[in-house]
């Protein structure tokens, strides 16, 4: 059967390995284009080999697919494509292939795919770009768990790829992306421009000088309160009286004393009110 699979079978076993994780849509689907289509010597390739489309339908031979980055659709062969799962878990990929896919620009060190071994059904090869591209054959246990050294056991693929990004543990290096995540449209998050901020034009001339001094927040008062409140303050450290506060306002106000401890105290300045 070679590295040929069944429909949906794939997809099946991921969804034994994580059954509760919800049905998938087709729309979900994520195809990876292993040639380009159609070939050079044929015409200008619609598709380049790396690219990442979405599967709109299944056609046959043919796939209605969505590009990632244009958002334009088209058909493509099926023998040309094939579907990734969770961004690393590529179907139907041979080890040349899966060369070809981490020498592409956009992967690093550290890049990796896991593929179904093309040799044996139902067992996978983690291929990593270092130096060189790294195969490690994927073994599984009777119980389903799988390992690439024995000492080490995963109960499912996704624990194995998070263990091996946290620590080498054996392997060439750690893994650090999927295969081809570089080639994904990125999100532009830079913030946008400032907001336009629509200020009073007054004449400061022509300002009622209680409109200054005026601490109150209610009102419509042409003057902001954090500059009226600043002016206050600063006429009140200079003795400057509020013309509008009344006799009864003033004996209301209080004073404040300040006691200096000598140097060689170690307890805290104490402010105490006299009315």
């Amino acid at each position: 059967m070679g590295n040929m699979m069944k429909a949906g079978s794939f997809r099946d076993k991921i969804n034994t390995e994580n059954p509760d994780s919800p049905p998938k849509s087709l729309e979900d689907d994520m195809v990876v284009v292993l040639q380009d289509y159609p070939a050079p010597e044929i015409s200008e390739p619609i598709y380049r080999m790396g690219e990442k489309l979405r599967l709109i339908a299944q056609e046959a031979y043919w796939w209605r697919v969505r590009s990632v980055q244009t958002g334009k659709e088209n058909y493509i062969p099926n023998s040309h494509v094939a579907k990734v799962y969770h961004g690393w878990l590529f179907e139907g990929v041979e080890r040349q292939k899966a060369e070809e896919l981490l020498l592409l620009p956009g992967n690093r060190v550290g890049s990796f795919l896991v593929r179904e071994s093309s040799r044996e059904r139902g067992l996978y090869s983690l291929s990593v770009k270092h130096r060189i591209i790294k195969h490690y054959r994927i073994f599984r246990l009777d119980n389903s768990w799988y390992y690439i050294s024995p000492r080490l056991t995963f109960q499912c693929l996704e624990d194995m790829i998070n263990h091996y990004s946290d620590s080498a543990d054996g392997l060439c290096c750690v893994l650090t992306s999927p295969c081809l995540s570089g080639m994904m449209p990125q999100i532009d998050e830079s913030p946008g421009p400032p907001p336009v901020v629509m200020r009073h034009n007054f004449d400061w001339k022509q300002i009622d000088r209680k409109q200054l001094v005026s601490t109150d927040s209610c009102g419509d008062n042409i003057v902001s309160y954090g500059v009226r409140n600043s002016i206050a303050a600063y006429l009140s450290f200079s003795g400057y009286q509020n013309p509008a506060e009344t006799g009864a306002d003033k004996r209301k106000k209080k004073s404040k004393s300040v006691y200096v401890l000598p140097e060689n105290s170690l307890s805290t300045i104490d402010y105490e009110d006299n009315i």
